[in-house]
């Protein structure tokens, strides 16, 4: 199911946009939940790119560095077209300092370095600041300003972006290849099997926002806490249970897909598991390949959204999203882009 097939929870985008115009309409900072302890052999570099891409990045700071490619970490791969902001950490075992000032590419600037006692792992984020601005816009400003508050107080479906499907959905196609036996190597290997669990995630939140229980719970729900990888359930939906729900403590859950069955039961899971089995080549794959079932907030809260029009063709929005979330359908309930 493509971006343009999901279903939206406030109706119609009362909007039509370009997103991107240029790399500074697309403002992406990472907000790491730490600082660097001071010491230790390793540079914690606080970077700023430019329509670059995030491996590229880390390559060419270990070419500088002289260091191998695997002594840089970094948390997260952020948009190449974008001006971003994030953290990359390069191991300086028994080097002294270097002068970042003099990184030799035009496109990226080290903002800021200091020393950290371990490398930066993938996911170790605790979400991302965008600041987006829509060019060429036409539609119902009055009510794209009203999907805008409804956004600020209950949030939108937790979709999982086009981009974790690859160019027109290439890395869905290529998924069924390797799970009819095409090998492939193992980096692209994990793309592959995230992308496939990803549709069946997208395909139940879909048919959720369908039904209008997106934001709210089903017989047999499993419920994901904010802020972690945890979730907890079924358990006789009540007060306490509502008011964490409300108040944005708890999210209902939908499955990314693994061995076993999922923990759902009642209508939720009756739902999960009719979805999977219209997509039993993915979910056969995903469960021989023993991956684990796991969970995923239906709902996504954007913190501290904010708009403003710059001119009457330019809406300047802005919102901080935990890690894992996807600033486009945030965008995509206001508005269809281009």
């Amino acid at each position: 199911m493509s971006d343009s097939e999901l279903p939206f929870a406030y109706g119609t985008p009362p909007l039509a946009a370009r997103l991107r115009s240029t790399p500074e309409d697309f403002v992406v900072e990472e907000i790491l939940g730490y600082d660097a302890d001071g010491n230790g052999e390793h540079a914690l570099l606080w970077v700023e790119k430019r329509g670059a891409n995030t491996d590229w990045v880390a390559r060419e700071l270990a070419k500088f560095a002289s260091v191998p490619p695997l002594a840089v970490g970094y948390a997260g791969l952020k948009d190449r077209h974008a001006v971003t902001r994030q953290t990359f950490s390069v191991q300086l075992a028994g080097k002294p300092d270097l002068d970042w000032s003099v990184f030799p590419h035009a496109e990226v600037k080290v903002l800021a370095a200091t020393r950290h006692g371990r490398k930066l792992k993938r996911g170790a984020l605790r979400g991302n600041r965008f600041v987006l601005v829509l060019r060429e816009v036409q539609g119902e400003r009055e009510r794209a300003e009203q999907v805008l508050a409804a956004i600020a107080a209950r949030g939108v479906p937790n979709y999982f972006g086009e981009q974790r499907f690859g160019r027109e959905g290439g890395n869905l196609a290529q998924a069924r290849a390797m799970f009819a036996g095409r090998r492939v190597d193992r980096d692209k290997r994990g793309f592959l099997l995230s992308a496939a669990r990803s549709q069946i995630f997208n395909s139940v939140l879909a048919e959720r926002v369908e039904r209008g229980v997106w934001d709210a719970p089903l017989d047999g729900e499993i419920w994901s806490l904010a802020g972690s990888r945890s979730w907890f359930g079924p358990e006789p939906y009540n007060d306490t249970l509502a008011q964490r729900l409300a108040s944005g403590d708890i999210h209902p859950s939908g499955p990314l897909w693994g061995q076993g069955e999922p923990p759902a039961t009642g209508e939720a899971g009756l739902l999960e598991r009719e979805v999977a089995a219209a997509h039993a080549d993915l979910a056969e794959g995903i469960a021989a390949a023993r991956m684990d079932q796991e969970r995923r907030p239906l709902r996504l809260l954007p913190k501290d959204l904010r708009w403003r029009w710059l001119a009457d063709d330019a809406l300047e929005l802005s919102f901080e999203l935990p890690a894992g979330a996807y600033a486009t359908v945030v965008v995509r309930e206001v508005a269809a882009t281009s």
